[in-house]
């Protein structure tokens, strides 16, 4: 599979030696057209990668500010294709931020499999995390979407012990996400010392960068785990700012805010142990 704009983007940052920052938001939330614009201003804030949830109906690994989003999309009658469709239209300005799908298996295999990558593909998704098919489901998406040049991104957990890993590593590409913490996504945050641990563990296993998310809100979050993982994974922090805006409008405005102060963070994190 030749290079995806995942690699390019982790690969220049390397050479930067600064980690990137990953912004989760959920398609469709609080509306097509406001999703659409916070999604259009992610890269101008200092979003590096992007991760977009793809809303169903029972979203089993994620907490309650991204249950609710997922059902705030849904309401409003966001559908997969409009999800798609979101993609293209920010691919007509941006052709080098990389965005990845985030969310279930069922909503892919109602769709069809081999007809939603060549959809995705066509509108320029470039990776895909799919929490609840595990490494013995492959062949269903998996090495499709390898095929389809879109990289599998895969999850690894505090419980993925070293004879579970190399299986968990298998197919992934573009990144490995650790999951900091066991529990849904926004729970309490990280600590530091036994993440950094854990990457170390991790790294003996895999080349490929490592992603770490679940509990970090704060650019001080943003910098502790910046200074020796490869991106910095925010979700629920960004969804929280849509749930409380005062309008649609605040909503978009909170969000560019907060990832312009986790940008800032992620960015002087090694800076300030050079």
């Amino acid at each position: 599979m030749m290079a995806t704009r995942i690699t390019r983007r982790l690969e220049a940052l390397k050479a930067e030696d600064r980690a990137a920052l990953v912004t989760f938001t959920m398609a469709g939330d609080p509306n097509y057209q406001a999703s659409l614009d916070t999604l259009k201003g992610l890269p101008g804030a200092g979003a590096d990668i992007i991760e977009l949830g793809m809303p169903f109906t029972d979203p089993m690994a994620d907490g309650p500010s991204i249950q609710k989003a997922a059902l705030r999309a849904l309401k409003g009658q966001h559908t997969q294709q409009k999800t798609l469709e979101m993609v293209r239209e920010f691919r007509r300005d941006d052709q080098d931020t990389p965005i990845v799908l985030m969310g279930y298996y069922n909503p892919i295999y109602r769709y069809g499999v081999e007809r939603f990558l060549e959809d995705a593909s066509e509108a320029g998704v470039d990776g895909l995390i799919v929490v609840d098919l595990p490494p013995e489901h492959d062949s269903e998406l998996c090495l499709p979407a390898a095929r389809a040049g879109i990289d599998f991104i895969r999850l690894a957990t505090p419980t993925t012990d070293d004879k579970r890993l190399p299986r968990v590593l298998e197919n992934t590409s573009g990144f490995i996400y650790y999951v900091s913490v066991a529990g849904v996504t926004g729970a309490a945050a990280p600590t530091p010392e036994s993440v950094e641990r854990s990457i170390t563990r991790i790294r003996a296993h895999t080349d490929l960068p490592i992603a770490v998310g679940f509990g970090i809100r704060s650019a001080e979050q943003a910098a502790s785990i910046g200074r020796f993982a490869d991106a910095v994974v925010v979700g629920s922090a960004l969804i929280s700012c849509i749930e409380h805006a005062d309008s649609v409008e605040a909503g978009t405005r909170d969000v560019h805010a907060l990832v312009r102060e986790l940008a800032r963070g992620v960015r002087q994190a090694r800076l300030a142990t050079a």
